[in-house]
Formats: C-alpha cells, sequence, structure tokens
C-alpha cells in the first residue's frame, strides 16, 4: 500500500478530527504538537510523510494504521530470534513479522545495493583474519553474514589472536564512525566467523576476552543493519550480542547489546518495552562518585537513546527528564570521548536534542539547537550526516524545501553513505522535486539521482 500524498494525510487528519469534535488543541495535546502545527499537518503546509508522525496521528485518532499506508504494529509471526524474550524479561510479548521496516517504512533491498556493490569479502585482507569459507552460490556479504547466523556449518574460518580481534574490532568501528559502509560491509562477515571460531577455541580468561569481542562485533552488526533498514538482521544479531555479552560476564557490554535490542524494540512498533529495556540496563551500570570514564559514557548513552525513544512514543515530559539526565552524566565526563565507540559527551546529547525536538514536531526548537551547536566540532563523519539529516528534517516539517534541500547537500558532504541509504533523506527528495516546479533548486535532480529517487 502506497502511503497518501501530504495533501490527503492532512484531510485524513482534519476529517477524523472533526469527526470526533475535536478542536487543534484537544489533537495536539493528543499527539505532543502545537496547534498550530497540527494546522499547518492539516492544510498540508508542513509535509504530513514522516512515518512516524503518521502513526502518531493514527493513534490519537483510533485510525488504523493502514489509513496512512502504514503496516499494523501488532503482528503476528515465527520469525522473531529465539532469546529476545528471555533478554527483556518480556516472554510473553508479541512477536514481530518482517515484511517490511516500519520505523523507516523503505524497501528492505535497497541495502543489497549497497552491499553487492561493496569490493566484496575478499576485499577484507586490512582485517589481518583468517578468511570464511564462502557459503556456496551467494554473491554478497549479506548471504555469507545470514549464513553465519542460521547454517553455521556452511560459513567457516580459523581462531584468530585476541590481539588480532580487538584490532579487527576496533577497525570496523573506525568504519562505521567514520560512514565508510562499503568497506564495512565486506568486513563484518569475515570479524564475526573469525570472533565466533576464537570463542569455541579459547578456554578461561582468554574465552571471556574473545565472547566479549564477539558481542562488540554483533553490536556493531546490528546498528549497521539499522542502518541499512535490515530489521530482521538487525534483531538477529542484536539478540546474538547479547548472548555473548552475557557469556563475557562484561556489565557494560551487556548493558550495549541492550541498546541494540531497545532500538530494534523501537523501530518494530514496541517502543514502550525498548524504553523500559533501556531505563534498566542505566539502573543496572548507574554510576557512583568514582565512576570510570567508560561507565559514565555508557549510562548517558543509554539515557540519550531512552529519551529519543520516549519522544518517538509521545512522551514528552518522560523526554525531558531523561535527556536532562544524560546531560548530567556528559557533564560529570566534561568531554566528548569516545569511550566503548559511544562517541559520548555534550556534543552528543546536543545531537539527541535535535532529534528529540524534530521527532516531537518542535521544528524551532530542533532548529535552535541545531544552530547553538558547531558541526564542524562533532566527532564522527556518521554522527555529522545524522545532524544534518535531522535538521533537514526539522526544516522538512517546517516546510520550508531551501533551506531543507542545503542541510540535505551538507549531509552529502559530511557522510555521502549515510545520504545514499537513508529512508528519510529519500522522502524528503521526493517531496522537494513535487514542490520544486519552477527549478528553484539548483542541482536537485542530480541530488536526487545520487541518493536513487527519480526524478
Amino acid at each position: 500500500m502506497n502511503p497518501p500524498g501530504r495533501r490527503d494525510a492532512g484531510a485524513i487528519v482534519r476529517a477524523a478530527r472533526q469527526a470526533k469534535s475535536l478542536t487543534l488543541a484537544d489533537l495536539g495535546r493528543r499527539t505532543g504538537y502545537s496547534p498550530s502545527q497540527v494546522s499547518r499537518y492539516e492544510r498540508g503546509i508542513a509535509p504530513l510523510t514522516d512515518t512516524t508522525v503518521l502513526r502518531r496521528f493514527a493513534d490519537a485518532l483510533a485510525l488504523p494504521p493502514q489509513t496512512f499506508g502504514l503496516l499494523p504494529t501488532e503482528r503476528t509471526g515465527s520469525a522473531e530470534p529465539i532469546g529476545v524474550g528471555s533478554v527483556t524479561g518480556d516472554a510473553g510479548a508479541p512477536r514481530v513479522g518482517w515484511e517490511a521496516q516500519w520505523e523507516d517504512g523503505d524497501d528492505p533491498v535497497r541495502r543489497r545495493e549497497l552491499l553487492t556493490g561493496a569490493a566484496g569479502l575478499a576485499a577484507a585482507g586490512a582485517l589481518g583474519l583468517p578468511t570464511p569459507v564462502r557459503a556456496a552460490g551467494k554473491a554478497d556479504p549479506t548471504a555469507d553474514l545470514e549464513a553465519l547466523l542460521y547454517r553455521p556449518g556452511s560459513v567457516g574460518t580459523a581462531p584468530a589472536s585476541l590481539t588480532a580481534l580487538h584490532t579487527a574490532t576496533s577497525r570496523a568501528r573506525g568504519l562505521f564512525q567514520a560512514a565508510r559502509y562499503d568497506q564495512l560491509s565486506a568486513e563484518l562477515p569475515r570479524l564475526i566467523a573469525a570472533a565466533t571460531a576464537s570463542c569455541d577455541h579459547a578456554d578461561g580468561d582468554e574465552r571471556l576476552t574473545a565472547e566479549a569481542l564477539l558481542a562488540d562485533a554483533y553490536i556493531l552488526t546490528s546498528g549497521f543493519m539499522v542502518k541499512l533498514n535490515d530489521d530482521q538482521l538487525a534483531w538477529a544479531t542484536a539478540d546474538r550480542a547479547a548472548q555473548a555479552a552475557e557469556a563475557s560476564g562484561d556489565p557494560l557490554i551487556l548493558a550495549d547489546a541492550h541498546r541494540s535490542i531497545a532500538t530494534v524494540m523501537r523501530r518494530t512498533g514496541r517502543p514502550d518495552r525498548a524504553r523500559a529495556l533501556l531505563i534498566d540496563a542505566a539502573d543496572d551500570i548507574a554510576p557512583g562518585h568514582r565512576a570510570a570514564p567508560e561507565q559514565l559514557s555508557m549510562y548517558g548513552t543509554l539515557l540519550q537513546v531512552a529519551a529519543y525513544t520516549a519522544a518517538v512514543d509521545g512522551h514528552r515530559p518522560e523526554a525531558s527528564e531523561l535527556i536532562t539526565a544524560a546531560h548530567a552524566a556528559a557533564a560529570r565526563l566534561g568531554r566528548d570521548v569516545d569511550h566503548r565507540h559511544t562517541a559520548f559527551g555534550p556534543t552528543n546529547v546536543a545531537l539527541h536534542q535535535i532529534s528529540i525536538a524534530q521527532v516531537l514536531g518542535d521544528n524551532g526548537t530542533a532548529i535552535a539547537h541545531a544552530k547553538a551547536l558547531n558541526p564542524t566540532t562533532i566527532p564522527t563523519a556518521e554522527r555529522r550526516g545524522r545532524y544534518w539529516i535531522d535538521v533537514a528534517r526539522a526544516w522538512h516539517q517546517w516546510g520550508k524545501p531551501q533551506a531543507c534541500y542545503r542541510s540535505l547537500l551538507a549531509a552529502e558532504r559530511a557522510a555521502p553513505a549515510e545520504v545514499r541509504f537513508r529512508p528519510p533523506v529519500r522522502r524528503m527528495t521526493a517531496d522537494l522535486l513535487r514542490a520544486d516546479r519552477r527549478g528553484a533548486l539548483p542541482g536537485l535532480r542530480g541530488f536526487a539521482a545520487r541518493v536513487g529517487v527519480p526524478a
């Protein structure tokens, strides 16, 4: 089902609101938007295309999500990986089907375009790890990843030294933070295969270290699958990360694995459970007066992700409370650092403030937060790309096409891969193409071609 046009969606919202005898203020209170913002959505002045916003209006008006071309949030199926219930303590949770990715709403086949275009598994030699046996008849690294998860006997490799594994994991993390996703897609299967083999052959403390490195590799892979909008592999690898983290005995690795699971929960329509998991994980590692910087970093990271998750679920006061607590953790840390690959610090909290305001529809607040932050101080290319995309989304929701387009171009300069493969970018670009009938946005069609939107 194709989503309705932005004017059609606004007309649906207005008709449903009037049928329920709700004022603009009434609906604003239910959705967390101001009455004027609701009015802009209804009149088509602000584009009503973001799936998070559409789902919020559907919930507030008791409309089935299909009204806006969305899938239902509760689905039945048997594809949920074994072990998620035990990690979250919610064995009776409804299972999730995999027909689409609800939060981003984009065709998951897009990830194949990136992975098939990568240099290939043989290009991963810089890792310095043994080469796994390729899955028979498979042409891209995702096939190797799926084989590692579901048919472990079909992909094999020799164990690596812990030093080599640590170096390879750090390199892979660096590729992710630099938004070098083409290289990363080729290297991850080799890293996971080698770490798995090392766990199988190690004993004692070496086994614990190998399990921690395997968990880190799976956490990274889950985050990468989120980028590629593949929630099935994101959830499977997050669950594997939690299993390895439990075996390692490292509470910070386990907390990070729970963050990965919560991210997929949020994306697949269960933000309330995701938020609870994040808060529980933060409580488990709550820092005392003499907390190590690594602990503060992971704690603050969990809080800011919980704040964003609360905002997605429309819980404005809780989002504010959680991001304030994250800011306090960043203040204790004192600067931006990359402990446990979190890149946590005052700048990262500011980035989440932008995201929170944007998802709540407070576009002016989002832009104000963005203007208070110098993007050149953002420590990684991946986060700089996310910054500019969030700024573009705020301008887009505000009905400011020129500012939105400038922000998208800035995102492309900062992190081209972030722009090429993020579904919100393609949705905004398609809207800009429809609106730019007089050619006021020079180069827009070339940009659209680069991100895969037909002009």
